[in-house]
């Protein structure tokens, strides 16, 4: 396996500091014009993107305490898998995927 000197063929990349680039911002830049004459109208459906988006970002996606409850049950030895639940779940997975690929 050849290995390649991939930063010498790139170009306009500074490979060392001999290539670093040295032009100066230009200082006759346009001023910007500060007017109060522009208006921004946000549509309904924004508006309603942005109600919905604060009531997800205030509402918690799990319960912190049933968490909690769980990490201490794992630490302690008391926690017991339902492996059938776990079956049952990984089978209605698996169907679902099954039946959007047909899709």
């Amino acid at each position: 396996m050849k290995i390649d000197d991939a930063l010498n063929k790139t170009a306009g990349l500074p490979v060392g500091p001999q290539q670093a680039r040295t032009e100066k911002p230009a200082d006759n830049a346009a001023p910007v014009a500060n007017t109060n004459s522009s208006k921004v109208q946000i549509s309904t459906l924004s508006t309603q993107l942005q109600a919905l988006q604060n009531t997800q970002a205030s509402s918690a996606v799990f319960e912190t305490k049933k968490v909690e409850a769980i990490k201490l049950a794992i630490s302690e030895g008391r926690f017991q898998v339902n492996s059938e639940k776990v079956a049952d779940g990984l089978l209605e997975t698996v169907k679902d995927l099954l039946n959007a690929r047909k899709r």
